[in-house]
């Protein structure tokens, strides 16, 4: 397994900086914030594209993938989200990156089955494209479907290689599931996983890696035994919870602390 980190712990950080970040911490990839607040985004234009691909690769860091957020479950028209979607692989592809983040984002007054038609139909629709473009869609474990068993409703209706998983432990586990049932449902379609710590269930301000609740050795340790090779991706959140520390200062030891877990599930 390689390790990664999002910038949505380093919210605005340019670019330059955050590979520098991976680059003396010991990290293989970083995972973009797609969002127009962020140095990174689809209103890039094609010379800013290449330049952040040129970027990467000077530096010897994988661009995981791009979190996006895009609502493929949300009420209301197909049209603006699917080209939002669209935007999102375009952005992936000309970066040179496998992935783009959705979230499903239903709204409660949905019901269960009207919530899933939706979002398959739209990542169905969206899914062509990115074939055509060597990028995939990874629908994040968040929200309306927090659990594997939810995702898994969409992404059988869907039936498309190039839509999958994207695993963040956070809330399968808030969503009562342990990571035996969540890699086991999630694993056909798995892209990549997103670790975190938090206190409790109760609170979700984000904790250096080994200090709160998440079972992340149990996650890790499952992974391992199925022989996964892909991402771990830290997804600190700091540009929601602004009074936390700072990631830059915990990234040497949130390397250590996965490294370490790797090591005892080998």
């Amino acid at each position: 397994m390689k390790l990664a980190f999002s910038t949505l712990g380093v919210p605005g950080l340019p670019l330059p900086d955050v590979l520098r970040l991976a680059s003396v911490h010991g990290y293989h990839g970083v995972e973009l914030r797609a969002h127009p607040e962020e140095p990174v985004h689809p209103g890039l234009g094609p010379g800013e594209r290449a330049d952040v691909a040129a970027e990467f690769k000077a530096a010897g860091i994988e661009l995981v993938g791009l979190a996006g957020y895009a609502r493929v479950a949300a009420p209301g028209d197909d049209g603006p989200v699917i080209e939002e979607v669209r935007r999102l692989v375009d952005l992936a592809h000309d970066l040179g990156t496998p992935f783009v983040r959705v979230f499903p984002g239903a709204d409660p007054e949905q019901s269960r089955e009207s919530a899933d038609a939706i979002a398959a139909r739209r990542l169905g629709t969206a899914a062509e494209y990115a074939a055509d473009m060597g990028v995939r869609i990874l629908l994040e474990t968040h929200d309306s479907h927090s659990a594997a068993g939810d995702s898994i409703r969409v992404l059988g209706l869907v039936g498309h290689r190039h839509v999958g998983s994207l695993w963040d432990v956070m809330h399968t586990w808030l969503a009562g599931e342990q990571p035996s049932e969540s890699y086991a449902a999630l694993s056909p379609y798995l892209g990549y996983v997103q670790v975190k710590d938090i206190a409790s269930a109760e609170d979700t301000t984000p904790l250096p890696l080994g200090a709160g609740v998440l079972p992340l050795a149990e996650c890790v340790e499952v992974l391992s035994r199925h022989a996964w090779d892909g991402w771990l991706c830290w997804e600190y959140e700091k540009r929601w919870y602004e009074d936390v520390p700072p990631l830059p200062e915990l990234l040497g030891a949130g390397r250590e602390h996965l490294s370490r877990l790797l090591n005892e599930s080998a």
